[in-house]
C-alpha cells in the first residue's frame, strides 16, 4: 500500500522528495481512519442494537450483560482486529513498524479479551445470584479463582509476547517457583479450600444467621468471597473474617429455624417457693371456673379423689393422699394456654417443666416454638406470652421470686 502511495506522490515533482514520508504518513492516516470507523460502527451500531434488543426482553437477567458493559468491551476488538490484520498491507517495506505494530496490537488484544472474560465472570456470577441454588451454594469464590488464572494466562501471554519468547519457557520457569508461589497465594489458596467445604458440606450460606462470639459476630452473611466472608451484625456493622476460620474454629448456624419454620423459646419464670402450697375445696373450685383448665381441674379431682378412697388416706390433713397444688395447676394452665396460643407451632416440641430449685425459687421452664421466624414478630410473641403469663401467677395465688429492692427495706423500716 505504501508502494501504491509512493508512486501516486511521484507525479508531483514537488513532492517526489519527500514522497517516502508523505506515503507512510498517508497509510498511518488510512488505517488509522478505518480503525475508528471499525469502532464507531461496532460500538454504537452493532452493541447499540443489541442493548436496545436486551431492553425489550422480559426477563432482567440480561439487563446484567448490559450494565456489566460485556459487550462494551468486547466493541473494543474491532479496531485493534483491523490494525492487526490491515497493518502489514498499509505498512509494507517497514518490517521493523509492523513487527512493533503487530506486537503492541496483540497486546492490546489480549488485554481487551481479559477484560471481556473478567466482566463476562461478573455478570455471570451476578446473575447466578439471582437463583435459588446460589444461597446454599456461592460461586463468588471460585470465579476470583478463576480470575486469578486469567490474569496469570494474561500476563505470561503479554511477558512473552514483549520478549519473543514461548510461554511454555515462562510456565517452565515458574515450576521452580512454586514454593513461592504457595506462600504469596497462600490466603487465596486456603480461602478457596475452605470455599470449596463450606459449600459442599453445606455448612454456610449467603443469608444464614451465623454466631461466632471469638471474632464478635452475631449476623447475617451477606457475602462468601475466595479469602473473607463479609457479616451484617446485628446493630448493622460489618465484619469480615477469614474463610478458613469458618473451617479452623467453630460457629453457630441459626439456619435450622428456617429449615423448620419455627424459633424456639426458651425461657424460665421463678416462682416464691414459700407461696407454693396444696389446693383446699375453694382454691379448686376458684380454678374450675378458669376456661382453659375447667377440664383438667375435673378430670384430675375425680383420678386423686378415686385414688385416695382406694387407698384410705386420711382426708382431715391434706399431706395424706395425693392432693393437687397451686404451682402443679399452673403449669397445667400455662400448657394448656400455650397450646391454644395461634403464635405458638403445635408440631414442634412444646412443654412446661420444673427445674431444679435455687436460691432465686422454683424454675418453671417454658419450652417451645413460635410458628414465626422473624425477630421482631418473635420478640413479640415471646413477650406478650410471658407478660400474661406472669399476671396469671397471681390467680393461683403464687408470687413471682426476685430479689429484695430499696422499697421493699423501707417499708420493712417503717
Amino acid at each position: 500500500m505504501i508502494s501504491y502511495f509512493t508512486d501516486f506522490i511521484e507525479k508531483f515533482p514537488r513532492l517526489a522528495e519527500a514522497a517516502p514520508y508523505l506515503a507512510l504518513a498517508m497509510a498511518v492516516l488510512f488505517l488509522t481512519v478505518l480503525a475508528v470507523l471499525a469502532k464507531i460502527i461496532t460500538k454504537y451500531v452493532i452493541v447499540g442494537v443489541i442493548g436496545k434488543l436486551i431492553a425489550k426482553t422480559t426477563t432482567t437477567r440480561d439487563d446484567i450483560l448490559a450494565r456489566r458493559k460485556v459487550f462494551d468491551r468486547l466493541s473494543h476488538l474491532a479496531p485493534a482486529l483491523v490494525i492487526y490484520t490491515l497493518g502489514p498491507q498499509f505498512l509494507d517495506g517497514y518490517p521493523a513498524l509492523v513487527s512493533g505494530i503487530t506486537t503492541f496490537t496483540l497486546i492490546y488484544l489480549t488485554i481487551i479479551c481479559l477484560l471481556f472474560i473478567d466482566g463476562l465472570l461478573n455478570a455471570g456470577e451476578e446473575i447466578y445470584r439471582t437463583f435459588k441454588i446460589a444461597r446454599t451454594f456461592p460461586i463468588k469464590s471460585f470465579v476470583q479463582v478463576a480470575k486469578l488464572v486469567l490474569y496469570l494466562l494474561g500476563f505470561v501471554a503479554v511477558l512473552s509476547l514483549i520478549l519473543g519468547e514461548s510461554p511454555l519457557t515462562f510456565f517452565a520457569g515458574f515450576g521452580a517457583l512454586t514454593a513461592v508461589l504457595m506462600l504469596v497465594f497462600k490466603d487465596p489458596i486456603l480461602g478457596f479450600t475452605a470455599g470449596i467445604q463450606l459449600s459442599t458440606n453445606k455448612m454456610v450460606s449467603v443469608g444464614d444467621w451465623i454466631e461466632m462470639p471469638s471474632y464478635g459476630v452475631d449476623g447475617d452473611v451477606i457475602e462468601i468471597a475466595l479469602t473473607t466472608v463479609k457479616i451484617r451484625n446485628f446493630d448493622k456493622t460489618i465484619t469480615t473474617i477469614p474463610t478458613q476460620s469458618l473451617i479452623n474454629d467453630s460457629f453457630k448456624n441459626w439456619r435450622g429455624i428456617q429449615d423448620v419454620g419455627g424459633r424456639r423459646i426458651k425461657r424460665s419464670i421463678y416462682i416464691d417457693v414459700s407461696t407454693i402450697k396444696f389446693c383446699d375445696a375453694e382454691m379448686l373450685n376458684r380454678f374450675s371456673k378458669i376456661q382453659f383448665i375447667k377440664d383438667y381441674i375435673a378430670e384430675k379431682d375425680e383420678e386423686l379423689t378415686r385414688f385416695n378412697a382406694e387407698s384410705g388416706a386420711d382426708a382431715t390433713n391434706l399431706v395424706n393422699g395425693r392432693r393437687m397444688t397451686n404451682v402443679g395447676t399452673f403449669r397445667a394452665y400455662t400448657e394448656a394456654y400455650l397450646r391454644s396460643h395461634p403464635s405458638i407451632s403445635q408440631e414442634l416440641t412444646l412443654l412446661v417443666r420444673q427445674l431444679q430449685p435455687a436460691e432465686h425459687g422454683l424454675p418453671i421452664e417454658i419450652y417451645a416454638f413460635t410458628n414465626v421466624i422473624d425477630w421482631l414478630p418473635y420478640e413479640a410473641i415471646m413477650a406478650d406470652i410471658f407478660d400474661h403469663i406472669l399476671a396469671a401467677a397471681r390467680e393461683f395465688d403464687l408470687s413471682i421470686y426476685q430479689n429484695p429492692t430499696g422499697g421493699d427495706f423501707s417499708k420493712l423500716a417503717q
